[in-house]
């Protein structure tokens, strides 16, 4: 039996033959069937490439709150009432450059009576991200 940690893959083999099947087991991925050939060798490596999982946690805003953003962020970048915005809405995408993320935020300081960290400032990027970022202020200020 052999153990690869950072994949969480154990391995393990039957009785000695010169083409062993080993089962391969991921705590991610579920349980594989490996064949491997030992070509006559006590011992076999190989590699493990881990694969990348994103997960995306969201606690999404009150809509309430996602409607004010985007009529601040429609007002402080200038765009028509026929533009749509949504949570989703790149500031970037909306042609803002990070003097009008600038002028947003202090927008959204201001409408909301609060204050805007200088990092959590440079880390909004979207209509939904100051919405959240902007109810957890709100409700560490209460």
């Amino acid at each position: 039996m052999a153990a690869a940690t950072g994949a969480s893959i154990s391995l393990r083999s039957g009785p000695p033959q010169l083409h062993q099947n080993l089962l391969a087991t991921s705590s991610i991925y579920g349980s594989r069937l490996v064949s491997l050939n030992a070509s006559g060798r006590s011992s076999l490596s190989f590699r493990s490439t881990p694969q990348s999982v994103r997960l995306q946690v969201s606690c999404a805003a009150k809509k309430e709150t996602v409607e004010k953003v985007c009529g601040i962020v429609k007002k402080q970048l200038a765009l028509g009432d026929d533009q749509e915005l949504s949570a989703e809405s790149k500031f970037s995408d909306l042609g803002a450059d990070s003097l009008d993320t600038v002028e947003i935020v202090m927008g959204l300081e201001e409408a909301f009576d609060i204050s805007v960290e200088e990092d959590s400032a440079q880390s909004i990027t979207t209509v939904q991200e100051a919405a959240d970022l902007i109810e957890d202020l709100i409700e560490k200020k209460a």
